[in-house]
């Protein structure tokens, strides 16, 4: 999801804040400050180890405008726990180049894991508003 404010507390704990799907922008190319990528990723005890995690933002035209990779430890769990999860937060300023669908691409291990999916418009009567 994308959210306004997001954080992994040091117990593990999971905080969201104002999850939203659009975002209305007063024009284009503009960019959104501080939105939080929050990738909750699931796993079993036979995925630990280290992997790499690559998340992409493209753009309506399905240009990629930024990317960022990473490796990720994924430790052996408890006895008894079969399933693993890995909450990540992921901050970033969000270049927007025109209105339309953008996508966030998450990559683990070069495949697609998931992809967070967001519309930018702008307001009525203003360059690069959406006519309906």
């Amino acid at each position: 999801v994308l959210a306004d404010y997001a954080l992994v507390d040091q117990y593990g704990k999971l905080s969201i804040m104002g999850i939203w799907r659009h975002l209305m922008v007063g024009q284009f190319p503009g960019v959104h400050p501080r939105a939080h990528l929050v990738v909750h990723l699931r796993g079993r005890r036979t995925e630990v180890g280290t992997h790499q995690v690559t998340v992409r933002l493209v753009d309506p035209n399905g240009d990629s405008l930024l990317e960022q990779s990473g490796m990720m430890e994924v430790n052996e769990p408890p006895a008894g726990v079969t399933d693993l999860d890995a909450p990540l937060v992921l901050v970033f300023d969000l270049p927007l180049s025109v209105p339309g669908e953008y996508a966030f691409v998450v990559l683990l291990d070069s495949a697609e894991a998931a992809r967070v999916v967001f519309m930018a418009t702008a307001p009525q009567g203003q360059p690069g508003g959406t006519v309906h």
